[in-house]
């Protein structure tokens, strides 16, 4: 088995990015969900309550992340991948869970609350930020960026085959936003997951990712759909919940070597 592809998603909720390789932290990989979109009091929001969100496009030039709107792309606005000046502190909150998120300045706000229709602001993620995963399986030092609530999603792509062979229109993976996406395999092997490596380094199955609405969204479009959890609930409900990926934690203290992924590299279960 080998890693396909790579993908980070640096602002929650908008479009994803492609890469050939990736740094590793505690967090997750370099850059994924490290900018959040939330409210003035600090909610956060997704493509669940806004499916717009899906079409603000992300990418990466040099030291700048960019951001344009697909429906008019000469529409964008850059600001730094890892910014030091912010407008302030916030707490902010993902679903139940509260920390500390950097407010960016004004203009950059506007612009989003812009183009969503709905007066938001951006937030930063610091490397220095410790947001535990849930106490329920985490082990001790394990963190999480902005994502909803763990630092790495795997995906195989037999799993994505086999769901597509049951649909009447195939889905695309970028409706499932995983990061780490491998060829080879069964499908939804990954279930079962408890430890593997990717080259050199190590990495822990937590569990099966409960998938929301967002699955539904296309994200050319913005336009929420009936597929693929009309079919999903059919055969992938576990404990009331439709499940597809496994949630991933990256065993820094066991690893060795360079701290990276890359497309191509060889993926072992333990």
């Amino acid at each position: 088995m080998k890693v396909s592809a790579i993908h980070i998603y640096p602002i929650k909720s908008l479009g994803g990015i492609s890469l050939d390789s990736a740094n590793l932290t505690l967090q997750g990989l370099e850059h994924d969900r490290r900018f959040m979109l939330t409210n003035k009091t600090g909610e956060f929001m997704t493509q669940r309550s806004n499916p717009t969100m899906a079409l603000l496009k992300t990418k990466i030039e040099g030291e700048l992340l960019v951001v344009w709107d697909s429906r008019a792309p000469k529409h964008k606005i850059a600001f730094p991948l890892k910014p030091k000046h912010f407008s302030k502190q916030q707490q902010v909150e993902i679903w139940e869970e509260t920390c500390m998120g950097n407010v960016l300045d004004k203009r950059i706000n506007k612009w989003f609350s812009r183009h969503l229709n709905q007066d938001c602001q951006l937030v930063y993620m610091t490397e220095d930020s410790h947001r535990p995963i849930d106490a329920r399986y985490r082990k001790e030092g394990e963190i999480v960026s902005f994502a909803d609530a763990y630092p790495f999603l795997l995906l195989g792509d037999a799993s994505m085959d086999d769901l597509n062979t049951r649909l009447k229109e195939p889905v695309p993976t970028d409706r499932f936003r995983a990061n780490i996406l491998f060829s080879g395999g069964t499908p939804f092997e990954e279930d079962k997951w408890a430890n593997f490596s990717i080259n050199t380094q190590q990495f822990r199955g937590v569990k099966p990712c409960s998938r929301c609405q967002v699955p539904n969204i296309n994200q050319q479009t913005g336009k929420m759909e009936k597929e693929p959890n009309r079919t999903l609930a059919t055969f992938r409900v576990r404990k009331k919940n439709i499940k597809m990926g496994q949630n991933v934690c990256w065993e820094k203290n066991t690893s060795k070597g360079k701290t990276s992924i890359a497309v191509g590299d060889i993926v072992k279960k333990r």
